[in-house]
């Protein structure tokens, strides 16, 4: 078996949770362009389609020595952008084409390789034998090279206490609800929530520590010191992040997502950001209180602590409400009413489930309303990454500003067949009239269908409006472009204000 502290710095590459700062594509590009013309290289970038591979295959092989995985994960992680450009041009000067590949995508967090973090933390319990959801547990609460982690499962070591404190506990998700399912299960055994439309997120103040996490895991306290601050309590909450719309007298005040997105990712947000777009958390469940843990207990129980918990709550936690109903057809109708009041659908919970992590099944469903469609213009594409490298996969869409002109709306690339992307691919060479890097701009002329959960006004789009979720339900070969929608009606299905 591979050595500490090596094993555990691979299986965090291969999760995501290495993290390497200093190390930049911007970084890479400027050591490639020291060696060979920068537009040699932007068109060698556009026919290979990813910085790594492109960068391997044109470096020139000096001396063959390669360095320890060890070395070069600890090295970089102490690097500044300086230091690390020196290394990582040394190292490449030591490796062969394979090996250059790997340290690029090491460095940048591109190791991936298209397994899930909850698939690598499955088959390192599958190892040694424990619960994958013990291990999911902890993780969070350990840092690579998960020394700890390692001695408990080999047991060598006391297993890592993560119960008190304020490590991020991995969330209960829902399934969606397919078709014809719902005849299957009984009403009565089941809540029904609304399915709220901002982040879900974690909220713990425990030990003096105070955290507010994704469902992910990540820390986002920073851009929230409103929510951070008012967490006064001594529990662990799950629920929704939200922005309180004060314009408009909406179910339960909740501004549109767009809204939230002004406050994501920033690191220290103005009083005045603060105060015009206040926000809160809708809880939906209530995982430990004091000391105690409820995730044990059944959905009905929980719910019946956290309404009583929520009467001495801060003022910036409220309760996502429960929807009283008797039947699937009853419930129905009002979910057919959810957008108009700006709302994704409903949540229907299992009364009996206890709260487990990752995605179980027949416990938690998500009944999303209806997707909105529009029929939208190709206008640009681009290539796409990993295995679809050789073929533009990534497209830009329009729709009519003007009889002649075409204005875009939104970026796509999920939803066709690989047999759909090979015929896309041929149309867009066939038809480019202009390149822009790894960009290629097509003659108008083909329509794609795009299935997307929301409009919404966009200062960052010329077009002045963006789509939530956007994704390509089917290519119109039959359809003329004449026939495609105007950016007109595309802002009629907006129904929040212009800010």
């Amino acid at each position: 078996m591979t050595p500490d502290p090596a094993r555990g710095y691979a299986l965090a590459a291969l999760t995501g949770d290495l993290k390497i700062p200093a190390a930049k594509s911007a970084t890479i590009r400027s050591l490639v362009e020291k060696r060979m013309d920068a537009e040699l290289f932007a068109m060698s970038y556009d026919y290979v389609g990813d910085m790594a591979e492109t960068v391997a295959l044109i470096w020139t092989d000096v001396n063959y020595s390669p360095p320890k995985f060890t070395e070069v994960v600890e090295e970089l992680q102490k690097s500044n952008k300086a230091s690390a450009a020196i290394a990582l041009e040394k190292w490449m000067d030591r490796l062969d084409t394979t090996g250059r590949w790997a340290l690029l995508k090491l460095a940048t967090g591109g190791l991936r390789v298209g397994v899930s973090a909850r698939l690598a933390k499955m088959a390192l319990a599958q190892e040694f034998e424990a619960s994958v959801d013990e291990v999911e547990e902890i993780w969070h609460s350990i840092e690579p090279p998960y020394d700890d982690l390692f001695r408990w499962l080999e047991g060598s070591g006391e297993k890592p206490n993560y119960a008190l404190g304020a490590g991020f506990r991995p969330v209960m998700l829902a399934n969606p609800l397919e078709e014809g399912l719902l005849s299957q299960l009984d009403p009565l055994s089941y809540v029904a929530e609304w399915k709220w439309d901002g982040i879900r997120v974690q909220a713990i103040s425990r030990d003096g520590k105070k955290k507010l996490y994704t469902r992910t895991g990540e820390d986002i306290g920073y851009s929230f010191p409103d929510i951070l601050n008012s967490l006064d309590f001594d529990a662990v909450i799950d629920g929704e992040l939200l922005i309180r719309d004060q314009k408009s007298n909406k179910l339960q005040e909740a501004a549109p997502f767009s809204t939230l997105q002004k406050r994501l990712g920033r690191k220290r947000p103005s009083t005045k950001i603060i105060s015009e777009m206040p926000a809160f958390i809708r809880a939906y469940d209530l995982l430990f209180e004091g000391e105690e843990d409820l995730r044990g207990f059944a959905f009905e129980d929980r719910r019946k602590r956290l309404e009583i918990w929520a009467k001495n709550a801060p003022s910036t936690i409220d309760i996502s409400a429960t929807i009283p109903f008797k039947t699937w057809q009853e419930l129905s109708k009002i979910r057919s009413e959810a957008r108009e009041t700006g709302i994704e659908g409903l949540m229907l919970k299992r009364k009996s489930s206890f709260y487990l992590p990752g995605r179980p099944k027949n416990q938690w469903y998500k009944w999303k309303r209806e997707p909105l469609t529009l029929d939208l213009v190709l206008m640009y594409a681009q290539r796409g990454h990993g295995r679809r490298s050789s073929y533009y996969s990534d497209f830009t869409l329009g729709a009519w500003s003007d009889a002649e002109t075409l204005v875009p709306v939104c970026k796509a690339y999920s939803g066709y067949t690989d047999k759909e992307l090979v015929k896309i691919d041929k149309w867009v060479r066939e038809h480019t009239n202009d390149r822009f890097g790894p960009v290629r701009s097509v003659t108008p002329g083909l329509v794609l269908e795009i299935a997307f959960d929301a409009a919404q006004y966009s200062k960052r789009h010329k077009s002045g409006v963006a789509l939530r979720f956007p994704r390509i339900k089917r290519l119109r070969w039959d359809k003329p472009i004449s026939e495609a929608e105007t950016l007109q009606h595309v802002k009629s299905l907006i129904q929040e204000p212009q800010s």
